[in-house]
């Protein structure tokens, strides 16, 4: 048996989020060590997605709304050592590489604010998450405006001088 399905991640628009995949129990306390260590001020939530032994939803995080929100949307994806973080007060460039740095971590699928389809593939065994569809198809190409735009967003935000 193989069925596909396609979950909508459900998340307030201008909450971050991280998808990814590790291989141990461990993950819980690790991703939260290194989320409270990576920003000051940051606020998050994550879930878990236990794939052995009791097989639970684990989630943890120091925003009470955010955590509800990830184990909701771990519960519906289900696939199996998947782990999905939000985040509030910092984006996923400040913690990526912090987060993949964990050695139990084995892949990153996507890092966005924008609305997530996660697409998983269900057999008899279980879950797994094929991939993702992250945000929206390009609507054309970059032109001077658009880069005139893009330069001075980054400034804006203070990602650059």
């Amino acid at each position: 048996m193989l069925d596909l399905k396609v979950i909508k991640i459900r998340k307030p628009d201008e909450i971050n989020l991280i998808l990814g995949q590790s291989h141990f129990i461990k993950t819980v306390e690790d991703l939260y060590e290194v989320l409270v260590g990576s920003v000051p001020g940051i606020k998050f939530g994550f879930a878990f997605v236990e794939s052995s032994g009791a097989c639970k939803i684990r989630s943890e995080g120091n925003d009470p709304e955010l955590k509800a929100l990830a184990t909701e949307n771990a519960l519906e994806i289900g696939a199996g050592h998947s782990f999905l973080v939000f985040l509030k007060g910092a984006y996923p460039i400040n913690v990526l590489n912090a987060v993949k740095n964990i050695p139990e971590v084995c892949r990153i699928y996507c890092a966005s604010a924008n609305p997530v389809e996660v697409i998983v593939a269900q057999t008899n065994q279980g879950r797994g998450i094929l991939g993702v569809v992250d945000g929206s198809i390009p609507k054309g190409i970059e032109n001077s405006d658009d880069v005139a735009w893009r330069r001075d967003f980054l400034r804006k935000i203070g990602y650059k001088l």
